[in-house]
């Protein structure tokens, strides 16, 4: 086995270990409303995941450009809202194109044939097409420094307010989410992406 100290490597080594070893990961697509413009920003993320269920959260970290917060990072802090979608193999491919770097009063949406469509309990939209998605509430805000003591991440923490599921991808009777309908994808490492593969059932210990 092959053992290596973070500090030994440059920052790009260590995205590739992480990358390539933390997988799965399930893919944040998350929508943000400037408080400039009221430009819909849209970006995915895959530093995401469950935090809590009670009160139902989750959490996003935002990587720095060059020092910057990105678009998504600033408008959730200034606005203290933003909308998280499930990623799936039927948006996938609009999803990714808003990875581009565009500026702030531009939409990434715009690049897309993604819509828009209000929310019920905050001002952010989300996207009609998304099969599921949360609407959030930030909840903390914390910035993660880099070794020179600068800021690098922004991790944002959110309280779900609602959620917002498609009729055919929910069991009412059981309260179960139906993954296989879902079709969720998950990030892997490079440009490579997973589908949801065989599942198998383990019982926990009592």
């Amino acid at each position: 086995m092959i053992s290596i100290r973070p500090e030994e490597l440059p920052a790009k080594d260590n995205y590739k270990l992480l990358t390539g070893t933390i997988i799965p990961r399930p893919i944040a697509f998350v929508t943000t409303l400037s408080t400039v413009n009221r430009v819909v920003n849209a970006a995915p993320f895959s530093y995401f995941n469950i935090i809590s269920s009670a009160p139902p959260r989750l959490s996003i970290a935002v990587q720095r450009a060059n020092g910057n917060m990105k678009d998504t990072a600033r408008n959730a802090v200034e606005r203290g809202e933003f909308v998280v979608h499930v990623s799936n193999e039927d948006t996938v491919e609009e999803i990714n194109k808003t990875a581009a770097s565009l500026n702030p009063d531009e939409s990434e949406l715009d690049l897309t044939q993604l819509h828009t469509i209000d929310s019920l309990h905050i001002s952010v939209p989300g996207i009609k097409e998304a099969p599921i998605r949360f609407e959030c509430k930030l909840e903390k805000h914390i910035t993660l420094d880099g070794e020179d003591g600068k800021i690098v991440t922004d991790l944002l923490i959110g309280r779900i307010l609602c959620y917002h599921i498609a009729d055919d991808l929910y069991d009412q009777n059981k309260g179960y989410i139906l993954a296989d309908k879902v079709k969720p994808v998950s990030r892997l490492a490079g440009n490579n992406y997973a589908k949801l593969g065989e599942q198998f059932s383990i019982k926990r210990p009592t």
